[in-house]
């Protein structure tokens, strides 16, 4: 049943209050209840038994239902759709969910939702209807994620090699594992737990090597994405904050109790990508100096 995904059905609420309130409409529950039954639907006549997560956005902690989500990892049939319907209430987490060559499914605005499916299948889902449900379909294929400066280097052995040769003084590793402000872990590395670290990052993570940096509050900084955290930074995971966009005042941040920073731009000049445990690269990211 494997062919190209050519055709989008984009499924949205048929009712204006619902697109503009999403979850707070009083019709919010019975455009939910469609829309899950609508979903499942498309997976089930994709053939589509499980389907895995890419392009993770992690923009608030994840929930204890979502806790082991990860890019790569594959959820079933139920899993997916609870997603679908997490994503369109604007609550998350975000994320990109497909089997090659059968379904692709993205959220989109408004309470919509974007599935890409083969015309096979269109064919299959000609009856589709749903009182609470507008269902618009047009020729198209997903768009290729758009990655212009990727981050070319492997997370592999000899890599944490270079990585335990400067870890004497402070050095910092951030695994950044979703897009979003709390897509990341931070680390900071010593020659007695490199080796720990290596093991604790998650395939398809990005991660970045900040060796000796300055983490002195400066007024600058505060113009750029930027990340806290509380001093000292002991050897093992870090407690931190980060900043998307940047803060008003040094006082906004080290009033939460975050006295050290670093830019994330300066996180650009070392970084690699976790391979799959079979030693192959399929994620992609943008190195932070240009993102």
């Amino acid at each position: 049943m494997a062919g190209e995904v050519n055709t989008e059905l984009i499924i949205s609420p048929s009712s204006q209050s619902v697109r503009d309130d999403l979850a707070d409409a009083s019709g919010w529950s019975a455009y939910a209840a469609e829309l899950r039954m609508a979903v499942r639907t498309v997976i089930e006549k994709s053939g589509a038994d499980s389907l895995e997560v890419g392009e993770l956005l992690v923009g608030r902690p994840l929930p204890d239902e979502y806790s082991a989500l990860r890019n790569g990892v594959k959820v079933g049939s139920a899993e997916a759709v609870g997603l679908v319907e997490a994503m369109v209430s604007g609550s998350g987490p975000y994320c990109r969910l497909s089997f090659p060559g059968r379904l692709q499914i993205e959220s989109g605005w408004d309470g919509a939702v974007h599935l890409y499916v083969t015309s096979r299948t269109a064919t299959d889902l000609a009856g589709l209807r749903g009182g609470e449900l507008s269902l618009q379909w047009r020729d198209a294929v997903p768009e290729p994620v758009d990655v212009s400066t990727p981050v070319d280097a492997v997370a592999d052995e000899s890599f944490w090699n270079a990585v335990q040769e400067v870890s004497e003084g402070v050095t910092l590793v951030c695994e950044r594992w979703a897009h979003g402000a709390y897509g990341c872990r931070w680390f900071r590395v010593t020659p007695e737990n490199v080796k720990e670290v290596a093991r604790l990052v998650r395939p398809r993570s990005l991660v970045c090597v900040a060796a000796a940096p300055e983490l002195r509050p400066r007024p600058e900084i505060l113009e750029d994405d930027f990340t806290a955290f509380v001093d000292p930074v002991l050897p093992g995971e870090l407690a931190h904050r980060a900043y998307p966009g940047g803060a008003d005042s040094l006082s906004d941040v080290t009033g939460e109790g975050f006295s050290l920073v670093l830019a994330d731009k300066d996180l650009a000049h070392w970084c690699a990508v976790v391979p799959d445990p079979d030693g192959v690269v399929r994620a992609q990211w943008e190195n932070p100096g240009d993102a």
